[in-house]
């Protein structure tokens, strides 16, 4: 896959500059600058998602002087779809600079089809629908994403429920059952697959709705899928 950013693309990052779509999350003021994101249809009729910046930086010691996010997030979907962690498919990310030397940073996925956000998942009542062995593939899905990333030291850093979507068709023993990781904004690779792993799962625990038992049985799928206990958890 070809994935165009930077200066050089500037006629496409033009052509997505001009686009206007719908705001699914409104400009918000932080880190230096402004962030949001709109969603569109390309010509084609393939739903997108666009990630507008203007001067949204981070720092760190090899960028002391700052770098736009977008970057930091489009290296994390090329190295997680080449781990085969389930994420969105990156169609577009380029940066450029104003006439005040401000940057301005898109980063263009395309959406995923037939996906919902897990908590809206359960809400709707789809759990009961697809029925409990289904759900443990659920379970099975995100386990098996996760200890792929974290085995290669990738943290997600955001790891909440709303960063997690479900795809199930069909029911049972036979459902079809994808599970995708959404927002790599702060995704970072760490020192050790253990320090990922500690940091997101602790994460997730404090801020997902499963019981006790579901819990065990997601750290289950996931030791398993890792290959090993991970310490602490």
């Amino acid at each position: 896959m070809t994935v165009e950013y930077s200066v050089t693309a500037s006629s496409r990052f033009d052509e997505f500059w001009r686009q206007d779509g719908e705001w699914v999350e409104a400009p918000n003021q932080r880190r230096g600058g402004e962030s949001g994101v709109q969603r569109l249809r390309s010509a084609a009729g393939q739903l997108m998602y666009v990630k507008r910046q203007v001067g949204h930086l981070y720092r760190s010691w090899l960028h002391p002087l700052g770098r736009p996010t977008v970057l930091r997030e489009r290296d994390a979907i090329v190295a997680l779809q080449e781990l085969e962690v389930n994420v969105p498919r990156l169609v577009f990310c380029g940066t450029t600079r104003d006439a005040q030397s401000q940057w301005r940073a898109l980063l263009v996925t395309e959406a995923l089809d037939g996906y919902l956000e897990i908590d809206q998942w359960y809400l709707d009542g789809q759990r009961e629908r697809v029925g409990e062995v289904a759900h443990d593939q659920v379970l099975a899905k995100l386990a098996g994403n996760l200890a792929r990333m974290h085995r290669a030291r990738w943290q997600h850093g955001c790891l909440y429920m709303k960063h997690i979507f479900v795809r199930v068709r069909g029911e049972g023993a036979t459902a079809d059952v994808d599970v995708a990781l959404l927002d790599l904004e702060k995704c970072r690779q760490r020192l050790s697959a253990s320090k990922a792993s500690a940091h997101d799962l602790k994460q997730l625990r404090r801020h997902s709705s499963w019981s006790d038992a579901e819990w065990s049985k997601l750290l289950y799928f996931y030791q398993t899928a890792f290959g090993s206990a991970i310490k602490g958890l």
